[in-house]
């Protein structure tokens, strides 16, 4: 299945302005998931890591309707580095115990969202749509 830059924006935004709201006020919700005890430092981190959800959130609606530019690609380039990166570490922590299985829902999405962006990069260059 092949989404668009747009479309795949609009998903990324909702799923990051939810995971705000879910980091924000009921981390120990997501952290019971991955069978992680609960603890101030955790609550620290997880409301911390909800304002740059909420922040990745605003990015990804305001860019939906760009055009392809330099900026839009870093912008992907940059997602999909991180995506890519904590699919790898979410994985290992798994192996090493340190996070039950729930973790590997969070992998599966991180690395689909990882490989639907190097999709829509792909189809953008396909289809012609260059920088210059």
């Amino acid at each position: 299945m092949q989404l668009s830059f747009r479309s795949l924006s609009s998903i990324t935004s909702s799923l990051c302005f939810f995971l705000a709201l879910v980091w924000g006020f009921v981390p120990d919700m997501l952290l019971a998931i991955w069978s992680i005890e609960y603890s101030e430092g955790a609550g620290v981190v997880a409301r911390r890591s909800a304002v740059l959800f909420a922040a990745l959130g605003c990015m990804f609606y305001w860019v939906r309707k760009a055009p392809v530019s330099v900026a839009r690609n870093a912008l992907s380039n940059g997602f999909i580095v991180g995506c890519f990166g904590l699919a790898v570490l979410g994985f290992g922590e798994w192996l090493n115990g340190n996070a039950g299985p729930g973790i590997l829902l969070a992998v599966l999405v991180e690395f689909a969202l990882g490989l639907g962006f190097v999709q829509a990069r792909r189809v953008t260059v396909e289809l012609g749509e260059t920088l210059g």
